[in-house]
């Protein structure tokens, strides 16, 4: 099944458009990128999108993120950014992915990745800062996978084997932790749409 073909069965379960699919997988690789800034703030304050959400954990989470971000403002978000991911020596939350599946495999699944992404022709530029478990690369390939139509299939392993192992340990650790405000909401929209996603590859 395409991703142009996926659009047949989006009615009849718990299936977001490849649009949104797309756009959200990119909204949320920009913010664990680095703090929003203004414009960011004002296109998700001003966004009209939650009409096509469900009226459920996702819809109720998108809700509360874009009321935050009406009276955010970008320094303070910058702080707090660098107060969870960025730190003195060592962050306070890693947003590397492979350090939320098991210790004894997160080597492995690193090597893993770079060997599929290689074969997609996605492979990591040297000028990166970043290797490739970082949690915004890993919503930029499944932002990739969707908005280039890859089969259902081919996403759904990419899905169950480096977004699902991560991002439910990575947002919990943002929620625990004490210097997260701002994060917080983003962690749980961010949870929300990673469990749909789940749910719907499960089908």
């Amino acid at each position: 099944m395409t991703g142009a073909d996926a659009h047949t069965v989006h009615d009849d379960g718990p299936w977001l458009q490849d649009i949104a699919r797309a756009n959200l997988y990119a909204i949320i690789g920009r913010f664990f990128y680095s703090a929003p800034d203004d414009l960011l703030l004002a296109a998700i304050t001003q966004d009209q999108s939650e009409d096509s959400m469900e009226q459920g954990e996702l819809g109720k989470s998108w809700r509360e993120l874009r009321e935050t971000c009406r009276t955010a403002f970008p320094v303070v978000l910058r702080q707090e950014f660098d107060n969870l991911f960025v730190g003195v020596g060592k962050s306070e939350i890693t947003p590397y992915l492979s350090h939320y599946v098991k210790e004894a495999a997160s080597g492995r699944h690193l090597v893993h990745l770079r060997q599929l992404l290689e074969g997609w022709g996605l492979a990591r530029r040297d000028a990166a800062g970043e290797t490739e478990d970082h949690v915004s690369g890993i919503c930029d390939v499944m932002r990739h996978l969707v908005s280039e139509g890859y089969p259902l299939e081919e996403q759904g392993l990419f899905f169950n084997e480096f977004v699902f192992p991560g991002v439910p340990g990575f947002c919990s650790a943002i929620e625990r932790s004490p210097n997260a405000s701002f994060y917080r909401r983003v962690a749980q929209f961010t949870a929300a749409f990673v469990m749909l996603e789940k749910s719907a590859f499960d089908l």
